[in-house]
């Protein structure tokens, strides 16, 4: 199998933020499926079963582990696409990692030695987002935490990648600086990813207290990004997202995906012509 983070290809994760109905997710899916021959490294398909981290209680969180991973099984037989899901705790890597290609941990969750080490030890790939308040060079803490649960599990090595995601400015914005990208690389050694609509997010600035965002900005930092060394892309998309459960306000509309991305990799074949 060839690798799913290829440092000399672009790559693309996508997908909703949480996963919904059957029909939701495959609408969502197959448009994926049709992109994905446009973009040099594939694409990933995206979606959590749940969303541990939501600002409020009542915020819905998704089917949770057994239903989600039962319907993200079902985009992965209906599309052929390899499949990402986030784990918030070391007791959903195993059960996970029977079913999608890709574990991710959260930003908020970089840290979390145990989680780390129980990713690394599936042997399956592991996407890790950077903290929004950690300076680039300090993800090679949890690049290692990953590579060490990887070799205690008997694995020989572990296909990783790092993500970009901003960086809190105050208390209710993010800022990306472009000097990430070429500081994360040098430092981890594995291929570094730009979360272009999690970036435009604004915690606890939308209604209720819930997460905002600014999805205009989306285009301008993810083009940015690619010409500053990102070597894949995160991007959230769903076809409404302002109906959205989670994260509507930083989310793609799906039928805006197929241009931006168009974008991302004329601009990557220039830099790498």
């Amino acid at each position: 199998m060839n690798p799913l983070f290829q440092a000399n290809k672009l790559f693309l994760i996508a997908g909703p933020c949480q996963l919904e109905d059957d029909a939701l997710n495959l609408r969502v899916g197959e448009a994926l499926a049709r992109l994905a021959e446009k973009v040099p490294g594939g694409i990933i398909y995206k979606a959590s079963f749940d969303k541990a981290n939501r600002s409020n209680p009542g915020a819905t969180r998704g089917p949770g582990l057994e239903a989600g991973l039962a319907a993200l099984d079902r985009v992965r037989t209906a599309t052929g696409l390899p499949i990402l899901t986030d784990v918030h705790d070391a007791s959903h890597c195993a059960p996970a990692a029977h079913v999608v290609d890709v574990l991710q941990i959260p930003a908020f969750l970089c840290r979390q030695t145990d989680l780390l080490v129980a990713a690394g030890a599936t042997g399956k790939p592991v996407n890790v987002k950077k903290g929004q308040w950690m300076h680039p060079e300090g993800m090679v803490g949890a690049v290692r935490k990953v590579e060490a649960g990887a070799q205690q599990a008997g694995h020989a090595a572990v296909e990783m990648a790092v993500t970009e995601r901003g960086t809190f400015f105050g208390y209710g914005d993010l800022v990306v600086d472009m000097r990430s990208f070429q500081r994360m690389r040098d430092a981890c050694g594995v291929p570094v990813i730009f979360d272009g609509t999690h970036s435009v997010q604004r915690p606890g600035q939308g209604a209720e207290g819930a997460s905002g965002g600014a999805r205009e900005f989306i285009p301008a930092l993810t083009l940015a990004a690619i010409a500053a060394g990102a070597q894949g892309l995160f991007l959230e998309t769903h076809p409404d997202p302002d109906h959205a459960p989670s994260d509507g306000p930083n989310m793609l509309k799906l039928d805006t995906l197929d241009a931006l991305v168009t974008r991302c990799v004329d601009i990557w074949a220039r830099m790498h012509a």
